[in-house]
């Protein structure tokens, strides 16, 4: 039977290496010797009364000892909870409650943490027993097997919960094989593949696309902290062109970095690169072919960059574009989008025109329909509506929430809460249903606000929200929160209404500038909307 510890024992034999880079070090460890180190991590764990069926919460940095630990939790049968490390430390309080719960919820056996994170998390009363990571060492010899079970879990993939409870997406073993193996056949994955990554491992992208795909094929991986891509983009493609690297991800944000980075940088060789993933937050275009356009002096190949969606309850994907088609996009009109909920063609030089990335067809193992928001009818092409998705790598449902699960689901359809709609069998996402802001009839996307203002001198780019709120009339208005360093705060909010009104023929209600740093995020870096507007509406947005 294979199963993924079955999977991760045949990949100690291939030889190959894991690059672990933090600034300017670099440790190269080969998968038998990140095998034998995992086995007896396995063993520590099992000593302290882990076993088959239980769950482990792990929190630290990217590390060898984050990886060795994520790996001996898998070996011991046990399900890995990943916890999200804090992007902003505005809120240490936050940030420690919100972990707490996570634990908590997860019913967790035991907490591995790193050392120099446990000050912030020490038990209390009602947590579980709590290691730090260089604490847990154990003898491989005395590791114990589990049997082969695809029924287990593997994963317990916890959703930001900033505004509830966190709701936990259990992803048995042979669902996170399906989904791998779907990945494996779409992108056409080659032993001598080069897998790049700085992506956070507590996020699937990161944690199930590269670690869990590298970790059960044996490929050779180049991993980094966020950290150190955030603090200077340029690594990321330094690392590509210094390892050959040929297949790495990242969301629409990254690349927007990483072209401005490419622009200005030295001359680097990208041209082994042949996957460049775009995921994970609203695909821009735009921000595709800007990266495309400054990787050319540097041997990119355009067709490399594609664009592709996935979300956590299908294990991670579930459109996957033809690899070295490049960006595949369509460009409709948007008054008969936002009126009608349907995606005219139109040519992109309409005033009118919105250009949408096409995500790719579906993985092997999943179906994918989009249903009308009325009556859940599947809708013919073009026709948008919400996206749903069945088959082999979606959830079980979330863990200790028979509710929440029971909503999720259209019989055995998950309901994404995507807008989206079909074109020659490839997916096109508008955005999320709950986001859209509905102004005189209109479905007004908050997406196309926010490109509006983010092009504006003054404005923090990537760190614009636009969200619905009820005028004293009881209709809904757009606001606008966008971050910035500006002075003259009066011409910059004239700026923004003046951009969104040409842009979309829409007026904006409100426009609040605030500080750098001050706009909610989850702990994978995507905007809250509806938080955002929850403060707003409460007056204590920043």
């Amino acid at each position: 039977m294979t199963t993924l510890i079955s999977r991760i024992e045949r990949a100690a034999t291939t030889g190959r290496t894991v690059h672990f880079v933090s600034g300017d070090d670099a440790e190269a460890v080969g998968y038998d010797q990140l095998y034998a180190d995992a086995r007896a991590m396995a063993a520590a764990l099992q000593a302290r009364g882990v076993e088959p069926g239980d769950h482990v919460s792990i929190l630290g940095p990217t590390s060898r000892a984050l990886v060795t630990c994520i790996e001996a939790t898998l070996l011991a049968g046990a399900a890995v909870v990943a916890l999200p490390l804090p992007m902003r430390l505005a809120s240490i309080e936050e940030f420690v409650d919100q972990t707490r719960r996570r634990v908590r919820a997860a019913d967790s056996r035991i907490l591995v943490v790193d050392a120099d994170l446990a000050p912030f998390v020490e038990p209390e009363p009602g947590d579980p027993p709590m290691v730090t990571l260089d604490a847990l060492t154990g003898d491989a010899d005395d590791y114990v097997r589990p049997a082969d079970d695809p029924t287990r879990l593997a994963i317990l993939q916890f959703t930001s919960g900033s505004t509830s409870d966190p709701k936990g997406v259990m992803l048995p073993d042979a669902q996170v094989r399906a989904n791998l193996d779907g990945i494996a056949t779409a992108a056409h994955l080659d032993p001598d593949d080069v897998l790049v990554s700085w992506l956070p491992l507590y996020h699937d992208m990161g944690l199930i696309g590269i670690l869990f795909t590298a970790l059960t094929n044996g490929l050779e991986l180049v991993l980094s902290p966020p950290t150190d891509f955030l603090g200077k983009p340029s690594r990321w493609m330094n690392w590509i062109s210094e390892h050959g690297g040929t297949v790495t991800a990242g969301p629409n944000f990254s690349y927007a970095l990483a072209a401005r980075a490419l622009r200005r940088g030295e001359q680097l060789d990208l041209s082994s690169l042949r996957m460049a993933l775009n995921g994970a937050e609203p695909i821009d275009p735009a921000d595709v072919e800007r990266f495309v356009e400054a990787g050319d002096r540097h041997g990119l190949r355009p067709e490399a960059v594609f664009c592709a969606f996935g979300m956590a309850e299908a294990t991670l994907a579930v459109t996957f574009p033809e690899p070295l088609t490049g960006l595949g996009e369509d460009v409709v009109d948007r008054v008969t989008l936002e009126a009608e909920r349907y995606a005219a063609p139109a040519n992109v030089s309409d005033p009118n025109a919105r250009r949408f990335a096409r995500c790719g067809t579906v993985l092997p193992g999943l179906q994918i329909r989009v249903v009308d928001l009325d009556d859940e009818r599947p809708l013919g092409e073009r026709e948008v509506g919400e996206l749903q998705v069945r088959g082999a790598s979606v959830t079980t449902g979330y863990y200790a929430a028979p509710d929440a699960t029971a909503a999720a689901f259209d019989g055995e359809w998950l309901r994404t809460g995507d807008l989206a709609y079909l074109v020659d069998g490839e997916l096109v996402v508008c955005g999320r249903i709950k986001d859209v802001i509905i102004v005189g009839g209109r479905n007004v996307f908050p997406e196309d606000v926010e490109r509006a203002v983010n092009g504006l001198d003054g404005v923090r780019r990537g760190n614009v929200i636009a969200f619905g709120a009820e005028r004293s009339d009881g209709r809904e208005g757009v606001v606008v929160v966008a971050e910035t360093k500006s002075t003259d705060s009066v011409a910059l909010a004239e700026d923004v209404q003046l951009a969104v009104r040409g842009a979309i023929g829409v007026p904006v209600r409100d426009v609040v500038l605030v500080n750098p740093g001050t706009l909610p995020k989850t702990s994978s870096g995507k905007l809250q909307r509806s938080l955002c507007r929850q403060r707003y509406l409460t007056g204590v947005l920043g």
